[in-house]
């Protein structure tokens, strides 16, 4: 980053916030500003916080969403129906799904997908824990992929369909309403909840 002519303590926190997705040297400046702005309070408070998400969030060690127990609510919830496991690739598309208020099975979560050019295989992703959990002799109906509608995320479906086939469980793929090239988190709940709805056998 370019010389700002600010303190150091302020360069030094530009620099943190600008390495955030989507956040730039302009943006990471403003926040900055805005943080120095605010009381003291306030600045406790955020770094206390980031503490704490450090120190107290964990991958539940069902579905490894992000949970502050062992193991997560929607996992831990009996009302849920727990034959049916949604895939998804990161904790932000479980959320999605869950705004769309069409699902209520359970989940597993990825944290990532397929992609050689950046050096992730299948041994990289929490997919013999997808195995397991449907060897565990749990009553499993059906497996949603609900991976995004991109290259890698293609054919991280469709590695997980060939894998899932033997077992003799049904295995779909969301509908795709859901744009080709776009990400699940950014997708509006409407559109979301129709592609869940209008899942296809894979």
């Amino acid at each position: 980053m370019r010389q700002s002519g600010f303190p150091e303590p302020i360069t030094n926190l530009i620099n943190l916030l600008s390495r955030l997705p989507g956040v730039g040297e302009k943006n990471a400046t403003r926040l900055t500003i805005h943080i120095l702005k605010n009381s003291s309070e306030y600045s406790e408070s955020l770094s206390s916080a980031i503490r704490d998400l450090k120190s107290s969030v964990k991958l539940c060690s069902i579905c490894f969403s992000l949970s502050s127990d062992t193991i997560c609510g929607v996992c831990k919830d009996s009302k849920r129906n727990h034959g049916i496991i949604c895939v998804v690739e990161d904790p932000v598309d479980l959320i999605a799904i869950e705004n769309s208020n069409e699902f209520n099975g359970v989940y597993h979560v990825l944290q990532g997908v397929i992609s050689p050019i950046d050096g992730i295989g299948p041994d990289e992703l929490k997919i013999n824990e997808l195995l397991k959990r449907l060897n565990d002799g749990n009553a499993i109906d059906e497996v949603i992929l609900a991976t995004n509608p991109s290259v890698e995320g293609e054919a991280t479906a469709l590695y997980l369909s060939n894998i899932i086939k033997p077992y003799g469980i049904r295995t779909s793929r969301i509908a795709h309403g859901v744009p080709m090239g776009g990400d699940i988190e950014y997708i509006d709940e409407l559109t979301l909840g129709k592609a869940i709805k209008d899942r296809r056998d894979f």
